[in-house]
């Protein structure tokens, strides 16, 4: 396996250029490839899961043409709603999907309802992931889904759908908010009156303001009634957008604004998301100022010029303390908040977080695992982590990652408390921010 070695650090200074978004580009993609017209795409994050998507689009018969001259920049010529590759019973077109959330659950979605024949799996994680809540709430709608393998699992057979939209679709809240997007961006498709009903608690609510935003931007607005209730009126459909930019990843500003925090006494800027962001991660700024973090907001702070806004977190003069948070508004993000804790002075409690167990990996055992490795004392429930900082970080810990992106990135910022670390399979990173460990070595020292 290959290993990174991570020196001991003390000092993060420094400006990162965030990549795209993760969740804005997969969305605008296929939101793109829907549209009646040709959309160019600026900042596109380029990573393990916009690649699935692109080659999934492809494989569909969607035209995309990339600039030459900069591999983030995209033209995307949308099919109005009609994908051109509909394959056979025989011959179903086959998609890979390696471990990529955000393209697998809207792919599942806009494909039931595109009448045609496809076959959708992935890397063996994939498989593991669940997906029955949604299929339950599209087979509502009349899809017709077939697993291959274990019930509720990927992979997935998709026939054409035998449409019936008569009755309001439920679809649980409480499990995944990807289930939810999928729905809401597949069934204008239809081109029917739709009704959806969201059972149980929505989580993540920020992460279905995203997918909302971009589907107005795209032309399709959706009556909300609070988080319980959606209406997707008939004869909706995607329109292009002549230019759109793709914000920087706020998930991924975490790590430097959390290195900011922990050993930033001049400051350590990430450039591409301001204060007004669509995406719900950048309110982790905002609990690092809660903390005593001293965050600054520069720029227009605009959404159409999110390429011109930063945010700068400084170090407090004084130690954090422990803190207890409900964790909903953001998900991602407070993977970040757990490495945090253990330059608390207290216990810090991360709560409302049981969407970490069906992620990338079980992202609950997998920190409290790697926590201890580093020293803390750690109490893990179904959907909370506690952690007791130790009095001395563990020198020379080697943290396994899961092929989770996230926990590679995270357990980096542990170097920042003086001690050396080493990072198993750090290619993992690829997923979201394959430059991520040369942005890191730039700020820290």
């Amino acid at each position: 396996m290959e290993q990174l070695h991570l020196p001991a650090a003390n000092r993060a200074q420094g400006t990162i250029k965030l990549p795209g978004s993760k969740s804005i580009s997969n969305r605008t993609l296929l939101l793109a490839a829907l549209a009646n017209g040709e959309t160019e795409i600026f900042d596109l994050l380029k990573s393990d899961d916009t690649d699935r998507m692109l080659e999934a689009l492809a494989t569909l018969g969607v035209e995309l043409t990339q600039n030459p001259n900069d591999a983030l920049n995209l033209k995307v010529k949308g099919v109005s709603g009609n994908l051109p590759n509909k394959g056979t019973s025989e011959k179903p077109v086959d998609l890979f999907l390696g471990n990529a959330g955000t393209a697998f659950r809207p792919l599942t979605a806009a494909l039931a309802f595109s009448n045609g024949y496809y076959y959708l799996h992935g890397v063996p994680r994939m498989h593991e992931r669940p997906i029955g809540d949604l299929v339950d709430a599209l087979r509502q709608a009349g899809a017709q889904i077939e697993y291959l393998g274990n019930e509720g699992f990927p992979p997935l057979r998709i026939s054409p759908a035998q449409l019936d939209l008569s009755q309001p679709i439920k679809i649980r809240g409480d499990v995944s908010s990807q289930f939810l997007t999928a729905l809401l961006m597949a069934l204008p498709l239809t081109k029917q009156n739709a009704t959806i009903e969201v059972v149980g608690e929505l989580i993540s609510k920020p992460y279905i303001e995203i997918t909302l935003n971009l589907m107005q931007r795209f032309g399709v607005n959706i009556q909300r009634e609070g988080w319980n209730k959606f209406k997707i009126t008939e004869n909706n459909e995607y329109k292009n957008i002549q230019i759109i930019a793709v914000e920087g990843d706020a998930s991924s500003a975490s790590y430097f604004l959390a290195a900011g925090a922990i050993a930033g006494e001049k400051g350590v800027t990430v450039s591409g998301v301001g204060e007004n962001s669509i995406q719900g991660d950048v309110k982790f700024a905002n609990e690092l100022k809660k903390l005593g973090v001293d965050i600054r907001y520069q720029g227009v702070n605009s959404q159409l010029s999110s390429a011109l806004d930063s945010i700068t977190a400084i170090r407090p003069k004084q130690k954090i303390k422990g803190f207890d948070l409900d964790c909903n508004h953001i998900p991602d993000a407070a993977m970040t908040l757990a490495i945090l804790a253990l330059f608390a002075d207290g216990i810090t409690s991360l709560r409302n977080i049981a969407s970490w167990r069906v992620k990338e990996t079980d992202r609950i055992a997998a920190m409290a695992t790697e926590l201890r490795k580093v020293g803390a004392i750690v109490e893990e429930g179904t959907d909370y982590i506690t952690i007791t900082p130790p009095e001395k970080l563990t020198p020379n810990a080697v943290i396994d990652t899961y092929d989770d992106h996230r926990m590679a990135m995270c357990f980096s910022l542990v170097s920042l408390g003086g001690v050396p670390i080493t990072i198993n399979d750090p290619k993992c990173v690829n997923k979201t921010f394959p430059e991520y460990f040369d942005a890191f070595r730039k700020i820290v020292s």
